[in-house]
C-alpha cells in the first residue's frame, strides 16, 4: 500500500498554562508519562487498580483481562456492579447528594435543578414502574426521548434494573425506529408526546406510532409516554402508557440490580440508513469505568466545575460524557433542550454566561456554524458575552480544522482555555486519543497522544507500522475496557468490521486515517478511510483538503469534500461549500471556484486541487450536525439519491448542490 500523504502543516504550539497543570490529576508530561509506563510494564495490574480505585463493586472481580476468545475479549468478568448504583447510590451519604446533579434548560429558556438524592428517588420510582410492566434483568428498552431530565432518568431506570437500553436519537425517522425495534427484539419503548426544539412542538409519539405499524415489532408490549407539552397524542388502549399513570403509587426506592461485569448495558445504532442497522454492544463494568476515568483525566473534573456537554442521548457522547461519566463522577452539569441557533445563535454564549459553565464540550460542527453566524452578525459574537467561568474546552464528533480550532481558542476560550480535541468513536466508549489539560502541549488540529493505556498506532493494510510522517490507518494493537463487546446478533460482522484478518485478526481498526509527527509523535486524523482520494497516484485524506478550504477565512464558512471516478486522475476531488456571503451563480461562481482551487494550490499543492466546487447554502446533516458524506459521494457522482434521507435535517438542499457551477 502507498502511505496516505499528509499534506497540512501546523507549527503553533501552546503549552499547559501553570494554572491548568497546578492542581491537574495528570499534573506535567512526566505524569502522563509514567501512567503510560505502568501500562506497558503491568498492562492488567495497571486496569485492575483503575477499576478498583474508580468502580464499586457489588462482588469484586479476580479476572481482569480474558483474551483466549479473541477478538471477544473480556474484563472483569467474574465482578458484579450495578452502572446506577455507581452513578447515584455511590453519592449517597456524601457531601454530593444534596449538590445539583443537572441543571436543565429547557427549549424556552426556563430552567429546573435537580439534587443527586432528588435524581436518586426519580430514577428509582421509575425503575419500579418499569418492573411493575414486566420489564427484567436482560430484557431490551428502546429509549426514544426528547433531551430533558427525564431521557436520562430512563436511561438511569433500565440500567438500575439490568435491562439494556436502546437509545434512539429523536431526529430519526419511523423506519429506523422499526429496524432498531425488531433488531434489539424490545418489549418497550420510552417516548414523549413532543419534543421542543427552535421554538417547534415536533412529533414523537406519532412517529413511534408509525414504526410499530410498519410491522415485525413482535416483541413489544409497552410505550411508555412522557408528557412534554399539553398537546394530547395517540394513546393505543392497553399498550401505551403515560408517565403519570406508572408512576402513580411507587416507591421511589428501588434496589439496584447486580450484574456481571460483562452484562450489555447498552446497544447504540450507529447506522442503518442503508442496509441492516449495526448495533455496537457495551458492557457494564469496563464502559463505566473508562466514562468516569475520562471525566477525570481529559476535563479533570473538579468539585466546583459546571460540566456542559451539548451532545444528545441519541448519540454515544451523550451516553458516556451527559448519561453516565458526570453521574459517575458526581459533577454538575447542564443539559439543554434546544438548538444552538435559536432563539438566535448566541445561545450557547448566552449560557455559558448565565450559569457560569466552566468545562464546555461540543462538535466542530456546531463551532463552524457559529463562526459563520457571528461573521455575518456581530450581535451573536461571543465576545459580547462574559465567557470569564470557563477554564477547558473540548471538542468532539470529528477532526476540528486548525482555523475552526483558533477561532474557538482566542473568541470562546480568551486564549487561556486549554482545547481538549478528543478522538474516539461510538465502539470505543470514551476517548482514546485526546490532549489532556495540565500535561500536553496543544497543536491546532491534532488530537495529540493517546490516554494511557491506549496502545495506538498507525499501520498499513497488513497491520504493518508505518514510521512517523507518514500517513496509513490507525489502529488500537492491546484491548481496553470500554472497547465495543460484538455487534448485536452478528458476531461475524463484528470481526469483520474491526479484526480483519488480512491485520492479524486481533488488532481494532478504527476506520480513520491518521498520521504522527516526525517530531512529536502526535496523532493527527486525516479522515475515514472510505475518504482517502487516489488522485494520479497520490493517496489524499479529505480532511486536510477540507481544512485547506476553511482556511480561506475571508470566504469560506464550511467544506466538505470526497471523491467521484475520474477517467485521467482516477479519481477527481469534489468540494462542496458553504460561503460566508450569499450563494454564488452563474460566472461569479466561476470565479470564486477558480479563486479557491487556487487558494488551495497554495495552502497544499497543485496536486489537491478541486476539479469540481459547488456552492450551497448549507451541507446536508443530520439534525446533531453530521455531514451525510455518503449523499454529497453520489451528488458527485451525478448518481439518483435512492438512500434513506429521513435523518436529514434539510434534505432541500440536495438539488441545490447538484447544480454545477
Amino acid at each position: 500500500m502507498s502511505a496516505i500523504e499528509s499534506v497540512l502543516v501546523e507549527n503553533r504550539v501552546f503549552p499547559p498554562s501553570d494554572a491548568a497543570v497546578r492542581g491537574a490529576r495528570i499534573s506535567g508530561m512526566p505524569a502522563y508519562e509514567a501512567l503510560c509506563k505502568e501500562a506497558e510494564q503491568d498492562f492488567e495490574g495497571f486496569w485492575a487498580r483503575l477499576a478498583r480505585e474508580n468502580v464499586k463493586w457489588t462482588r469484586p472481580f479476580t479476572k481482569v483481562l480474558d483474551e483466549s476468545k479473541a477478538p471477544f475479549y473480556k474484563w472483569f468478568e467474574d465482578g458484579e456492579l450495578n452502572a446506577s448504583a455507581n452513578c447515584l447510590d455511590r453519592h449517597i451519604g456524601t457531601p454530593v447528594e444534596n449538590k445539583t446533579a443537572i441543571v436543565f434548560e429547557a427549549d424556552d429558556g426556563t430552567v429546573a435543578k435537580v439534587t443527586y438524592k432528588e435524581l436518586l428517588a426519580r430514577v428509582g420510582q421509575f425503575a419500579n414502574a418499569l418492573k411493575a410492566q414486566g420489564i427484567r434483568k436482560g430484557d431490551r428498552v428502546i429509549v426514544y426521548m426528547p433531551m430533558t431530565i427525564d431521557g436520562v432518568v430512563a436511561m438511569q431506570a433500565c440500567a438500575r434494573i439490568g435491562a439494556t437500553h436502546s437509545v434512539v436519537f429523536g431526529g430519526f425517522s419511523a423506519k429506523a425506529l422499526n429496524e432498531r425495534i425488531i433488531d434489539a427484539g424490545a418489549v418497550a419503548v420510552i417516548t414523549a408526546n413532543y419534543q421542543m426544539r427552535g421554538g417547534k412542538e415536533l412529533p414523537l409519539k406519532a412517529i413511534v406510532d408509525e414504526g410499530i405499524a410498519m410491522g415485525g415489532c413482535d416483541t413489544m408490549k409497552t410505550v411508555f409516554v412522557y408528557m412534554r407539552t399539553p398537546t394530547a397524542c395517540n394513546m393505543v388502549a392497553g399498550r401505551d402508557k403515560t408517565f403519570d399513570e406508572v408512576l402513580k403509587g411507587q416507591s421511589t426506592e428501588c434496589a439496584p440490580v447486580s450484574v456481571g461485569a460483562e452484562h450489555p448495558l447498552f446497544i447504540l445504532y450507529t447506522s442503518g440508513s442503508t442496509g441492516k442497522p449495526k448495533g455496537v454492544q457495551h458492557s457494564t463494568g469496563g464502559y463505566l469505568l473508562w466514562a468516569k476515568l475520562t471525566m477525570d483525566w481529559t476535563f479533570d473534573i473538579r468539585p466546583d466545575d459546571l460540566f456542559w456537554c451539548t451532545a444528545d442521548i441519541g448519540w454515544i457522547t451523550g451516553h458516556t460524557y451527559v448519561a453516565y461519566g458526570p453521574l459517575a463522577a458526581g459533577a454538575t452539569q447542564v443539559i439543554f433542550e434546544g438548538i444552538p441557533t435559536y432563539p438566535n445563535a448566541g445561545r450557547f454564549w448566552q449560557m455559558i454566561e448565565k450559569h457560569k459553565v466552566t468545562v464546555f464540550y461540543t462538535a466542530p460542527t456546531a463551532i463552524r456554524s457559529l463562526i459563520k453566524a457571528a461573521e455575518t452578525d456581530e450581535k451573536v459574537h461571543p465576545k459580547n458575552w462574559n465567557l470569564s467561568s470557563l477554564r477547558i474546552l473540548g471538542s468532539v464528533g470529528e477532526p476540528i480544522n486548525p482555523e475552526a480550532w483558533m477561532w474557538y481558542y482566542r473568541h470562546v476560550g480568551g486564549e487561556r482555555c486549554p482545547i481538549m480535541d478528543t478522538f474516539w468513536q461510538t465502539e470505543t466508549g470514551g476517548h482514546v486519543i485526546t490532549p489532556l489539560p495540565g500535561a500536553t502541549p496543544l497543536v491546532p488540529g491534532s488530537c495529540t497522544l493517546p490516554l494511557p493505556g491506549i496502545m495506538a498506532a498507525i499501520v498499513d493494510e497488513t497491520g504493518k507500522d508505518i514510521p512517523n510522517g507518514a500517513g496509513g490507518m490507525l489502529v488500537i494493537k492491546r484491548p481496553w475496557p470500554s472497547m465495543i463487546r460484538t455487534i448485536w446478533g452478528d458476531p461475524e460482522r463484528f470481526k469483520k468490521s474491526y479484526f480483519p484478518e488480512e491485520m492479524g485478526g486481533k488488532l481494532y481498526l478504527a476506520g480513520d486515517g491518521a498520521v504522527r509527527d516526525a517530531k512529536t509523535a502526535y496523532f493527527r486524523i486525516t479522515g475515514r478511510i472510505d475518504d482517502v482520494l487516489n488522485v494520479s497516484g497520490h493517496r489524499l485524506g479529505t480532511m486536510e483538503i477540507e481544512s485547506a478550504l476553511v482556511a480561506k477565512t475571508d470566504m469560506v464558512a464550511e467544506a466538505a469534500v470526497v471523491g467521484r471516478p475520474d477517467d485521467v486522475t482516477g479519481e477527481a476531488i469534489c468540494a462542496f461549500v458553504v460561503l460566508k456571503r450569499a450563494r454564488p451563480a452563474g460566472e461569479e461562481a466561476k470565479a470564486i471556484a477558480n479563486e479557491l482551487r487556487n487558494w488551495v494550490a497554495k495552502e497544499i499543492g497543485p496536486i489537491a486541487k478541486p476539479k469540481d466546487i459547488r456552492f450551497g447554502d448549507n451541507l446536508p446533516k443530520t439534525r446533531s450536525g453530521k455531514i451525510m458524506r455518503r449523499l454529497l459521494r453520489s451528488i458527485a457522482k451525478g448518481e439518483a439519491i435512492t438512500q434513506d434521507t429521513s435523518t436529514l435535517e434539510n434534505p432541500a438542499i440536495l438539488e441545490q448542490l447538484a447544480e454545477k457551477n
